[in-house]
């Protein structure tokens, strides 16, 4: 057993080193702004597109969906390699327990096996009781047929994006308080979404609104989609807020409003809240050549534009705990 454990801390610690090197490079040829350019003197435009450290999302996203993780399936070692990194990282930003621990357990439909949401709250300064729910789910496909399935931008790319929130949120304290919730199981039907909006640990009428991301990394065209607005018309005024201060281009769409497009309603972690008369707005890409293959991958990820995209859903959630309206 302990060689077997010595070997696994070996191959983590060369996997950090090689993401370390990549990382550096990758923030030289993107041109990621740094988190430590002064922002002081800058217009607010330059604020939108600098709110968060783009070299630790860029580090959540290169572990995430390293080859250690071994495609991240519910109730495997790799699940748990990554859901003990995101509370590592919730520890390390001293965000509060919604309960005695940042762990909810919810079981699978078998006694032997356990999917395991990860929550953290960052309480507000003004409405502690009225509660934004950022999500992302961290789950992906692991290893079929002797291929790993990374899940990069399937969705490691919300993880690490939840997680460069948590920090930026942590240093700019919000009004409302605020749910950081890294969802299991949601390639298996949603279940940890389901399960957590079954057991809250809040009151689910304190949550005004939910903000989900899944597949937010990757697009040819630089395009992310914003769907929730044909169920909930009046979330597009915070959108539309930031999208003139961002490279990104942010379409509107894929929640039936039109015949014959593909509804995304119910596609991901956002559904059960919204069954639930929660509002949502989701961001996700539309689908890519390596959606659910072994080559969604780090390398293929256009950086810069991920970067650009978290820092403009930052700057929505922003505007969100800002001015929306405390139910």
């Amino acid at each position: 057993m302990m060689h077997i454990h010595m070997s696994r801390a070996k191959k983590i610690t060369m996997a950090i080193i090689a993401i370390l090197a990549i990382i550096a490079g990758v923030i030289l040829l993107t041109g990621c702004p740094p988190a430590t350019e002064n922002k002081k003197n800058k217009a607010a435009k330059t604020h939108i597109l600098n709110n968060i450290d783009s070299t630790s999302l860029i580090t959540h996203l290169a572990y995430l969906s390293s080859g250690i993780m071994e495609g991240r399936e519910t109730a495997t070692p790799g699940n748990r390699l990554a859901r003990e990194y995101i509370v590592k990282i919730f520890d390390s930003l001293k965000l509060e327990k919604a309960g005695d621990s940042y762990l909810q357990p919810f079981p699978m439909g078998n006694d032997t096996v356990q999917g395991v949401n990860v929550i953290g709250v960052i309480k507000g300064s003004q409405y502690e009781n009225s509660y934004i729910a950022i999500t992302a789910h961290y789950d992906h496909l692991g290893i079929r047929n002797g291929q790993t399935y990374y899940g990069t931008d399937d969705n490691a790319s919300g993880t690490a994006a939840l997680l460069a929130m948590a920090a930026y949120f942590k240093q700019n304290p919000p009004k409302h308080s605020i749910l950081f919730v890294s969802f299991d199981a949601e390639e298996k039907g949603l279940l940890g979404s389901k399960y957590f909006v079954a057991n809250s640990p809040i009151p689910l009428n304190a949550i005004t609104v939910n903000v989900n991301m899944d597949m937010v990394s990757r697009s040819d065209s630089s395009e992310i989609y914003a769907t929730g607005i044909y169920h909930y018309p009046y979330l597009k005024k915070y959108v539309d807020s930031v999208r003139n201060f961002t490279p990104v281009h942010v379409l509107y769409g894929h929640d039936g409003e039109k015949p014959g497009i593909h509804d995304w309603t119910n596609q991901s972690d956002h559904f059960p809240f919204h069954q639930n008369n929660i509002p949502y707005l989701y961001f996700g890409v539309e689908d890519h050549a390596d959606y659910h293959r072994p080559g969604d991958t780090f390398d293929k990820v256009n950086k810069s534009f991920y970067y650009q995209v978290c820092t403009m859903i930052t700057a929505v959630a922003s505007q969100l705990d800002r001015f929306e309206v405390v139910q």
